[in-house]
């Protein structure tokens, strides 16, 4: 992980760094370097063949995030001009097929991207046909400033094993293969999960005990205070639990079902985000549709935990009120599961980061308030 590798490379002499270095290839070197102490990166840049060396420096020119970020630079490529025996002639000197591809890249004299070669055509149509009349002529291709979730995105539409990579010109600079594509979106998921609970990127199970702790000191704080102020509620409403204790048996009930539900929605919604699905234009529909959703779920468990505190307590105006809790606290957690995303959006920040803790804290506090409000109103004489 990242916190681990910047551990080992505080503790490493400059010696140690470059002898390590020196058994990695250009691409690994890459993304290493943004990591390295500034003095050694000369040094390394020195040691690598001039092929390399323009490799690291490419790779380290394309944004985070970005297909170019990811590609290949080796990318085997075949002219289109050339008969396919002609072809298969040159891979066989060349010893191997080219790894994880099932094509193979077209250029013109230029090494402009003309198309993609199927190896299946190759090895099965006529030797003398040209590369030209076999080749896929509109292949999925990207540009190096494309968006990488914009890449895994067609990936997993086209199942594509690699596509070939452009630049402004349209001249071919690399591939980029699936398992660069998975390694993003695993990344893309933790970083999702881990900032749902406030915490960052960059925290990891082996980091130094006082970045653990401030990474994550802010959020605690912020959960300390949505705590604070659910206590509060329920401060306020002591007098209404000391004259009917069954209360305080049931109203963690509607806070702990209130809190799944939102944070169920905002699981969606945050997935959503990141897959591109959700348009301006349909979050109002959005809004709807997780409302109608809490209330329908609302109406049957509430329903269900209404007939057990009948069962429970034999108490009628107790059951009506859970059941009206449950219903108001689902409905109103669907809402905020769906709108706290889309809020902090709104506000330039990552939907996901720390969005859990304020649904939990806002569905905590809500329902407490809901179902001890309503029992003060109809059942407190």
């Amino acid at each position: 992980s990242d916190a681990v590798r910047a551990n080992l490379l505080d503790w490493m002499d400059r010696q140690e760094v470059l002898d390590v270095t020196t058994h990695l290839d250009s691409d690994e070197i890459a993304d290493l370097v943004p990591d390295l102490p500034q003095d050694v990166v000369p040094s390394l840049m020195e040691r690598l063949a001039p092929a390399d060396r323009q490799v690291v420096q490419s790779a380290l020119s394309f944004p985070e995030g970005s297909v170019g970020s990811l590609m290949e630079f080796d990318a085997t490529a075949i002219r289109a001009d050339v008969a396919l025996d002609v072809v298969l002639r040159w891979l066989r000197r060349r010893g191997s097929l080219p790894t994880g591809v099932a094509t193979l890249p077209v250029v013109d004299r230029d090494g402009v991207l003309q198309g993609v070669l199927r190896l299946d055509r190759l090895l099965t149509r006529p030797g003398d046909t040209l590369v030209a009349d076999s080749m896929d002529r509109d292949p999925v291709a990207f540009h190096i400033g494309d968006r990488a979730a914009d890449a895994a995105h067609a990936f997993e539409r086209y199942d594509l094993i690699a596509a070939p990579v452009t630049n402004i010109h349209g001249t071919l600079v690399g591939l980029l293969k699936v398992e660069a594509v998975l390694d993003h979106v695993k990344a893309a998921s933790q970083r999702d999960l881990l900032s749902q609970v406030g915490l960052r990127e960059e925290e990891d199970l082996f980091a130094p005990v006082w970045k653990s702790a401030r990474n994550r000191g802010l959020w605690l704080a912020l959960n300390l205070v949505t705590a604070f102020i659910a206590s509060r509620v329920i401060g306020h409403f002591e007098g209404v639990i000391e004259q009917i204790v069954a209360l305080a048996a049931l109203m963690p009930i509607v806070a702990a079902v209130g809190g799944n539900t939102g944070n169920q929605t905002l699981a969606l919604v945050i997935r959503g985000y990141a897959l591109g699905q959700i348009a301006p234009s349909a979050f109002r529909r959005l809004l709807l549709k997780e409302s109608a959703v809490g209330f329908v779920n609302g109406t049957v468990w509430g329903g269900t935990m209404a007939v057990a505190t009948l069962l429970l307590y034999g108490d009628p105006g107790m059951a009506l009120v859970m059941f009206a809790a449950m219903l108001l606290t689902l409905t109103f957690a669907s809402l905020a599961g769906a709108f706290t995303p889309a809020l902090l959006r709104r506000l330039g920040q990552d939907p996901a980061y720390g969005s859990a803790i304020l649904v939990t804290g806002f569905t905590d506090s809500l329902g407490f308030f809901i179902f001890l409000g309503l029992a003060a109103a109809f059942l407190v004489r």
